[in-house]
């Protein structure tokens, strides 16, 4: 499903840095299998695919498509389309799997070109969409189509992106079909319930070797774009036996700008830590958090009710939801949990009319930073971590299809934190506008930087610079502006922690 959604997507976004994910869901909406997509996306999809299966009921050549944050969804540039999967030839009656897309879209409306803006509700960050059919009896609901396209700014590219995600539903369905085909219901059933189950096990077990007891950690996000005031996140674990809980109680109420993160979200930071915690290559499915409950509670930064604003929840409070679960964890199993990773996205979207063509365009990507030291060695450098696992645009692929230069890209040497085992660095990357355009950044660790553990050293933060003829400006984590032909963008993302401490010899 994944290569079928890669190969036949429009955008750069999907074509290039892969921000998709794709899984295979029971008849009863948990998660089967997954492909090694987005962290952040397969951890939350769940209550999507639930969301979807509940309001619409499908039949063959079906499928829903929903982005709603207050319906299964996470941000609305992230649209999940949902098909069901019936034996071929069985006209009728309930489906035997589902199986679901998920990809970020570059721009689905809003106040600000490529819908990631420092917004302070839901309603200015683009088209709400809840779970309805796009698709019915295998045709286009082109009443619907029609509506998304008119509310976006690049409606060709996001018209090959849907047709992309309905491309990897259609693969989806006709693999599951070839298997039933082969196996017959009863051994495909009995086989999903298998690996959801194996997968507990390994989860029970994995737990039972953590010592009992309460951990507890605190964090915090710099900012919410609107006030200075930093926003803590607080997590306490409390393990027993074969079992744990963990309890967000504590953490921020929910804020005016848009680092507030959904239920779902907390759900796949938690699920996400989980699978770190197994050192075999466990199937990733409902039985990562089976035996494991989260508290969230409600109206908080971590479960925010409607209509808070909820763009940067996704891709920025899930980075720092898995820095607070894995530092509580580390009290725990000081020798197994690394030192925190860049703690950010780096979110950018650029968009505007280009002067040549004198088309419209919309571009996002998040850029990558340094990885934590752990005790199995340093940190990887210019890498993405947690919770997103996309890959870089290529150089020549962005001054391709943007009125762009790239006029530095390169590792910030020196930002990862020093210990036993460094942390690795983060990256530069400088642009410059060819053009005039609007410019969005939502970043953190710009503040509060990436800590290190076992007595190393924290990584630095990261920066944002404005360059022109009248010097450096050095621009907030949070930020919308309108961009000048000429002007240049430094992004200078965080480093890693440091793990462990130096060596009297001063190496490492």
């Amino acid at each position: 499903m994944g290569y079928a959604l890669r190969r036949t997507a429009f955008s750069p976004n999907i074509r290039e840095r892969c921000d998709y994910s794709c899984a295979v869901y029971e008849a009863d909406g948990r998660l089967a299998a997954q492909g090694d997509h987005m962290p952040v996306h397969l951890g939350s999809m769940p209550v999507a695919v639930r969301r979807a299966i509940q309001a619409v009921p499908m039949g063959p050549g079906d499928v829903v498509i929903l982005n709603d944050p207050y319906e299964g969804g996470t941000h609305l540039p992230d649209l999940t389309m949902v098909s069901p999967v019936y034996e071929k030839g069985q006209p009728s009656g309930m489906p035997l799997f589902y199986v679901a897309s998920r990809a970020h879209h570059a721009d689905i409306g809003g106040m600000t070109a490529g819908s990631m803006p420092p917004s302070s509700d839901i309603f200015q960050e683009g088209l709400r969409i809840p779970a309805v059919k796009l698709v019915e009896s295998g045709k286009w609901n082109e009443s619907l189509l029609q509506v998304i396209l008119a509310n976006v700014r690049t409606p060709g590219e996001r018209e090959g992106d849907l047709s992309a995600q309905l491309a990897a539903n259609r693969t989806g369905e006709a693999r599951l079909q070839q298997m039933l085909g082969r196996y017959g219901k009863e051994q495909m059933q009995r086989a999903a319930e298998s690996l959801i189950e194996y997968t507990e096990r390994m989860v029970r077990k994995r737990l039972s070797d953590i010592p009992d007891g309460t951990y507890e950690a605190l964090d915090y996000l710099d900012d919410d774009g609107f006030s200075e005031e930093p926003i803590p996140i607080r997590v306490a674990i409390r393990k027993r036996g074969d079992e744990a809980l963990v309890d967000f109680t504590g953490s921020a109420r929910q804020v005016q700008g848009s680092v507030n993160a959904v239920l779902a979200i907390a759900l796949s930071a938690v699920s996400y830590v989980v699978r770190c915690l197994l050192r075999e290559d466990v199937p990733a499915n409902a039985g990562l958090l089976a035996p494991v409950q989260v508290v969230a509670p409600s109206g908080s930064v971590v479960n925010a009710l409607f209509p808070a604003a909820v763009a940067a929840g996704n891709v920025e409070t899930s980075q720092r939801l898995v820095d607070v679960l894995l530092r509580a964890l580390s009290q725990a199993l000081p020798e197994a949990i690394p030192a925190a990773s860049g703690g950010t996205m780096n979110n950018l979207t650029l968009g505007g009319v280009d002067p040549d063509s004198g088309s419209a365009f919309a571009y996002y990507e998040t850029i990558a930073g340094g990885m934590g030291g752990g005790p199995a060695g340093e940190g990887d450098s210019g890498v993405h971590t947690h919770m997103t696992n996309s890959w870089n645009t290529p150089v020549e692929a962005l001054e391709h299809a943007l009125p762009i230069r790239i006029a530095a890209y390169r590792l910030r040497r020196g930002s990862g934190g020093a210990g036993r085992h460094r942390g690795g660095d983060g990256i530069i990357r400088e642009i410059e506008f060819l053009a005039d355009m609007d410019v969005t950044l939502l970043s953190e660790r710009r503040r509060f930087p990436p800590y290190g553990l076992q007595g190393g050293a924290n990584g630095k933060c990261g920066e944002n610079v404005l360059i022109d003829e009248g010097g450096e400006a050095f621009l907030p984590g949070k930020i919308s502006f309108r961009a000048r032909r000429g002007q240049i963008l430094s992004i200078r993302t965080p480093g890693g922690g440091g793990w462990g401490r130096p060596s009297p010899m001063g190496t490492g």
